[in-house]
């Protein structure tokens, strides 16, 4: 008999602390897990002495964070319903960095709590074979089916009256419309704790956002006409329903 490799997923639930005004779930809500068939190795596209290098400069390859960039801004200009005030999200080199601080921890819990007062994060970990940095990304938008605008309402499962349920706050975080920098690292962690399970090798992601978002009583974004709410900033630029960076600002530099 062929034998069966499995791979599974986990996402945790974005929870801040700090202050009564943030959206704080109990850290006990659980997410579902899910396993999937087994898939490729992973490629990142690129030689091996260009991805170490490329790691070691930026926590994550260059690869890896122009496919997670990507996809944020892909599934922030096709919000619906449509956002006027949605801002083109770039990447932070210090988020990154601090993303990368918490990943070699290997903690599977946000963190550490004194930032968490002023960013966003989503956590992703995965075990087993895979072929795109996105398989742990997906997830976190996958939520946008249990969820309602403009708030979260019962995707926000609180602990001790219900630990379990929906939860959609990954996917709000990702489309906070003045979340506009993200930093994320890659980790691969062996004998990490994952709910009192200990994954022998694991891949853990992390990802830092700001201005954080997931503020209650607040929605993610306002709707109306694609950038007729754009803050002056942006000059009026407007790229693929997003408030767009104006030519002379230095959004592409880490793209050089």
């Amino acid at each position: 008999m062929t034998p069966r490799f499995f791979a599974i997923d986990l996402v945790l639930l974005c929870i801040s602390c700090g202050t009564s005004a943030l959206l704080a779930p109990g850290a006990n809500s659980l997410p579902a897990a899910n396993s999937t068939a087994p898939d490729a190795p992973h490629s990142h596209g690129t030689d091996t002495a260009s991805i170490s290098k490329t790691r070691t400069r930026r926590y994550i390859s260059q690869n890896d964070m122009l496919a997670i960039l990507d996809y944020h801004n892909k599934v922030r200009g096709k919000v619906f319903p449509p956002a006027s005030n949605m801002e083109y999200m770039v990447w932070d080199e210090s988020l990154a960095k601090t993303a990368e601080s918490w990943a070699q921890g290997c903690q599977w819990e946000h963190g550490p709590q004194h930032l968490l007062r002023f960013l966003g994060q989503n956590l992703s970990v995965r075990t087993g074979r895979y072929r795109s940095i996105l398989q742990l990304v997906k997830p976190w938008y996958d939520e946008v089916k249990d969820y309602s605008f403009p708030y979260p309402r019962d995707c926000k499962p609180r602990c001790p009256l219900r630990c379990y349920g929906p939860m959609c706050t990954h996917y709000t975080q990702m489309v906070w419309a003045t979340s506009n920098k993200v930093g994320c690292a890659v980790h691969t962690c062996h004998n990490m704790n994952v709910w009192g399970s200990v994954w022998k090798r694991a891949t853990y992601l992390v990802c830092n956002y700001s201005p954080k978002g997931n503020w209650i009583g607040e929605a993610p974004y306002k709707v109306g006409v694609p950038c007729s709410a754009c803050p002056p900033s942006y000059g009026g630029s407007c790229n693929n329903n997003m408030c767009f960076p104006s030519p002379n600002t230095n959004y592409l530099h880490w793209f050089k």
